[in-house]
């Protein structure tokens, strides 16, 4: 069966939903295609105890504030999802669901989206899968014979109760994970590089701030700031903090092998382990756009703006920085989606 839509949004997390949001606004004709059988993107898939960085106000999508969530200043997993949900029926968003899309091909004055429940021909698509399901799981010499897994895959510290547990990762994810297992487990946390926290009173607020005064700054010819990175790489969330002060989040430095019960550092050092948690990031889940032949350096493709750079009819909405400043955050990727939008809007004349 084809199906016809002027825009094609391919991921109903979101900057999916940012994205439906603006198209509606200007009267585009789009349908929204999600994988996922439920509302919530890949907020419903997190651990038990992620929270966001920032109060609910400053974690919203354009149009609506993120109600509070009771007694808790920092909104949970859970309740993002809920808000989504509500989210997608307050605008009457079109959301199709579960349907996968398989390649995005060019068809013409059209592009052809297929799906594995029929084939859409649209005049634009705009990608915004986001990196979730793509984990990063860097090579590392020797082999280990117990549990390894990714950020992904964990949910809580009841799974490793009384185990020893390595926890691998430097990021917001890996200290998470780590003050999450410390009173529960014998973790070892072990880091690329040092930890570096931010200061306890920054979160989601100030990195939005940070990152948008860097690419106005980037922008207008002046120097890079570094932006968010210039800042730390970790918010001191309230379990990351108390895990901290306590003295139960001291990082080690990566070590050097696996071992089949364990890890070996340079000095011959060995740490003994039932499970390896790897909190080492992600990459564009970008599989779907392979037939367009548009990958860059680093498996990115080049944009400006949203805009893919060789085929001007697909923007990419969400995967960070390289689509614009805190892209891949709840309230930063409402103002790329209304950039988008507004020019997809202007190629179809509107």
């Amino acid at each position: 069966m084809t199906s016809t839509a002027d825009v094609v949004v391919i991921g109903g997390g979101q900057a999916g939903l940012a994205a439906g949001y603006h198209l509606r606004r200007l009267g585009v004709d789009f349908v929204v295609l999600d994988a996922q059988s439920t509302p919530g993107g890949a907020w419903q898939h997190t651990w038990d105890s992620l929270r966001l960085f920032s109060p609910a106000a400053y974690s919203s999508l354009p149009g609506w504030l993120m109600p509070a969530q009771t007694g808790e200043t920092y909104p949970d997993a859970a309740h993002v999802v809920a808000y989504l949900g509500d989210y997608e029926k307050r605008y009457g968003l079109p959301v199709r669901r579960p349907v996968r899309v398989g390649g995005v091909h060019r068809d013409g004055a059209r592009l052809r989206v297929e799906t594995d429940s029929g084939v859409w021909r649209t005049r634009a698509v705009i990608s915004a899968t986001g990196t979730w399901w793509r984990p990063f799981l860097p090579s590392v010499a020797g082999r280990f014979d117990g549990r390894q897994l990714h950020t992904v895959h964990y949910r809580g510290p009841s799974d490793f109760a009384g185990q020893r547990v390595i926890v691998v990762g430097g990021s917001n994810s890996g200290a998470q994970i780590a003050a999450d297992l410390a009173y529960d487990t014998e973790p070892t946390w072990v880091t690329r590089r040092p930890p570096r926290f931010l200061a306890d009173d920054i979160d989601g607020r100030a990195l939005f701030d940070a990152a948008t005064a860097r690419r106005r700054g980037l922008e207008q010819g002046r120097p890079d700031s570094g932006g968010v990175a210039s800042l730390g790489d970790i918010v001191a969330v309230p379990p990351v903090r108390e895990a901290r002060d306590r003295g139960l989040l001291k990082a080690s430095p990566l070590f050097d092998r696996l071992t089949a019960d364990g890890v070996q550092w340079s000095d011959g050092t060995r740490a003994r382990a039932d499970a390896i948690i790897w909190c080492t990031g992600f990459r564009p889940a970008l599989s779907h756009l392979a037939p367009l032949g548009l990958r860059g350096v680093r498996g990115r493709i080049p944009t400006e703006g949203t805009r893919a750079v060789a085929e001007p009819r697909l923007h990419l909405l969400g995967y960070g920085d390289w689509t614009g400043p805190a892209s891949a955050t709840l309230i930063g990727v409402g103002r790329t989606a209304r950039d988008a939008a507004r020019e997809i809007a202007g190629l179809l004349g509107r």
